[in-house]
C-alpha cells in the first residue's frame, strides 16, 4: 500500500515511559495500521529532518471493554519506537520535563 508519508506518522505517543526514553534519544509514534519499518524511517526523516539508526514496531493488542451490560473492545494499534543517530533530536519533544 502506498502510503503519503504525512500519513503514516498519526501522532506521538505522550507517556511517562516515553519521556524516559528521550534520554537514550529513543521517540515513540503512533503509525498507520499498514506502515512498515521502512516507510517510518522515510516518514521521520522526511518531517523532521534527522538521521534515523533504527525502528522497532509494536503492536498494541485490542482490549476488551464494558459499560454495564454492554459489552465491546477498543481497537488495536500500531506504535513505533525510533532510535536517532548522535546528535539529532526531535523538537516537538524538547519543552518535556525529564
Amino acid at each position: 500500500m502506498k502510503l503519503d508519508p504525512t500519513q503514516i506518522l498519526i501522532a506521538p505517543v505522550v507517556s511517562e515511559k516515553s519521556y524516559h526514553m528521550i534520554n537514550t534519544r529513543q521517540y515513540c509514534f503512533r503509525v498507520h495500521q499498514d506502515a512498515h519499518k521502512l516507510q517510518i524511517r522515510q516518514a521521520v526523516e522526511a518531517q523532521f529532518d534527522v538521521e534515523v539508526e533504527s525502528v522497532n514496531i509494536v503492536s498494541v493488542p485490542s482490549k476488551p471493554k464494558r459499560r454495564g451490560r454492554s459489552s465491546g473492545r477498543r481497537p488495536g494499534w500500531k506504535k513505533a519506537i525510533v532510535k536517532l543517530r548522535e546528535g539529532h533530536s526531535i523538537e516537538i519533544f524538547q519543552g518535556a520535563q525529564v
